[in-house]
């Protein structure tokens, strides 16, 4: 299973599968990178359409999936017509990173009642350690000068964003925040990896629309565990969880699927920081959150990470491991 996320992601786009370069989102292949930049421009607004919605935790995630099925289906549909149907293997896949992505939603939605959209959003990013450490451990993907450097002061800003280092912090209880944001990086981790086990041919939609309706049914069963599940039309609550859905799940979605089996982890990870730095921002424009100093030098510092994990700098793109063996001889 490891072998197969780690082969597919460093394969070329002509050995992803026959009919790639011709698929459904061919400039978007052809560009993986400005993909991840664009689905995290989306996800950006996420906690911010969720915080204007007013929704419970578990109803927003259900429906932030459930919404975009109908649209992922179009796209599926005629996804397969040209690429041919995926393995059973490939879609079971799908639905188990589904469930992870339900996990990771709900946690979310929970962690903006704690500690507000712009760090529930930030925190939850820190999905980048547990990435990096998997796909470094576990899929062989050997890490560059440059993500050595990067990953480490990336994740300082976050740690300055989130309000750990020098207070600040928003929210009713930042400290529990903190628990269910390490949850949310993990649950979402999770997603990104099991989702890439599904992605080793060019199919883009059919994974999301499997990936969302597992996400649909196990946000709502967690729903109607907890209780605090809500499916009865209201406005303008679902006006804009729809667009939550149209935009996060349908384009997001969409887009850092395209880029996945394309890039490494750690690399795509690196870049969806970009979307916590957003959110601070978007929220403090719309809803009014005033970041402490702490919180802007850690924004600086997240995209000097970003910089540094995605410039093409040669000295920095020879793998760290082979660079240690050199120099030892």
């Amino acid at each position: 299973m490891g072998h197969t996320i780690a082969a597919a992601a460093e394969a070329p786009p002509s050995e992803l599968g026959r009919g790639d370069a011709g698929s459904l989102f061919g400039p978007f292949v052809r560009h993986p990178a400005l993909s991840v930049v664009a689905a995290a421009l989306f996800l950006s607004m996420s906690g911010i359409l969720v915080r204007f919605s007013d929704a419970s935790p578990s109803t927003a995630a259900t429906l932030r999936s459930g919404y975009a099925l109908p649209f992922l289906a179009v796209v599926a549909w005629a996804e397969q017509k040209r690429l041919g149907p995926r393995s059973l293997r490939a879609r079971r896949a799908a639905w188990i990173a589904g469930v992870f992505f339900a996990a990771d939603l709900t946690l979310f939605h929970h962690g903006i009642e704690l500690m507000g959209a712009g760090l529930a959003t930030v925190f939850g990013n820190l999905q980048v350690l547990f990435v990096g450490a998997v796909a470094w451990l576990f899929l062989g993907e050997r890490p560059t000068r440059a993500l050595v450097l990067a990953v480490p002061v990336a994740l300082a800003g976050v740690l300055l964003i989130s309000g750990i280092i020098g207070g600040g912090a928003y929210g009713a209880n930042p400290g529990l925040g903190v628990v269910v944001g390490l949850l949310t990086a993990a649950s979402y981790a999770g997603y990104l990896l099991v989702l890439r086990r599904g992605q080793t041919t060019p199919h883009v939609a059919g994974p999301i629309f499997d990936a969302s309706l597992a996400c649909t049914i196990a946000a709502a069963i967690g729903g109607i565990i907890v209780g605090d599940l809500n499916l009865v039309p209201s406005l303008p609550e679902h006006a804009w969880l729809l667009i939550l859905a149209l935009t996060a799940q349908f384009g997001g979605g969409l887009l850092i699927a395209v880029a996945l089996p394309r890039m490494p982890a750690v690399t795509t990870s690196l870049i969806l920081l970009v979307q916590p730095v957003l959110a601070v921002v978007f929220s403090v424009i719309l809803l009014s959150e005033a970041p402490s100093p702490y919180q802007v030098a850690g924004v600086g510092l997240v995209l000097v990470g970003v910089a540094l994990g995605t410039l093409p700098i040669p000295w920095l793109s020879r793998p760290a491991r082979a660079d240690a063996s050199s120099e030892a001889t």
